[in-house]
């Protein structure tokens, strides 16, 4: 329009970003001399690192550990099923079989400690509370000596309220997924 200045698109330069040691904006950033490296890659998280994390502990801990993190996108967890696991002293005795539901709540933890180290130490312990699953489909019975391997994959974020896809597999053959969302709590 002729005679109005153009408008100035803000290109980001308050926009969050991330750093492996909190958080700092993009003017902090450019302000300093050195530029901070920006981690967004962890090779692997144990299992000392997911409880500093995560408020859960055992016997509904259910990851192990946590590989191939890349911060705010996606992550693997690892559960190893046991024999010694509580709930297949009923589920079933003479067949054990791991829960479908607990199989979605190792999804959830997975997601949740990579939303903690996402956003850092502040979030440490905070509760993570589920808002909808979505699509859950079980395709075979887990049941002892699997190693579950626990893809989570980030499909969008607002606010407090993270949506993430969830596909559990032993030997890289799926046995279950789904879709959910959960808020996080101050």
């Amino acid at each position: 329009m002729p005679g109005k200045p153009a408008r100035k698109r803000n290109n980001g330069a308050s926009r969050a970003a991330r750093s492996w040691d909190g958080l700092r904006t993009v003017d902090q950033e450019r302000d300093t001399q050195s530029p901070v490296a920006e981690r967004t890659h962890i090779d692997a998280v144990d299992i000392m690192r997911i409880m500093e994390a995560i408020p859960h502990r055992y016997p509904f801990l259910l990851i192990d550990r946590m590989v191939d993190v890349e911060l705010g996108e996606s992550a693997v967890g690892v559960k190893n099923v046991s024999v010694n696991e509580p709930f297949f002293q009923g589920h079933f005795p003479a067949r054990p079989v791991m829960p479908g539901v607990l199989i979605i709540e190792a999804m959830a933890q997975t997601a949740a400690t990579l939303v903690v180290l996402t956003l850092g130490a502040a979030f440490e312990g905070k509760l993570v509370y589920f808002m909808t699953i979505e699509n859950a489909k079980f395709r075979r019975p887990v049941g002892p000596g699997d190693q579950l391997r626990i893809h989570v994959v980030k499909e969008r974020q607002r606010a407090n309220v993270w949506k993430f896809r969830g596909v559990a597999r032993i030997d890289d053959v799926s046995v279950a997924e789904a879709t959910f969302s959960a808020m996080i709590m101050d």
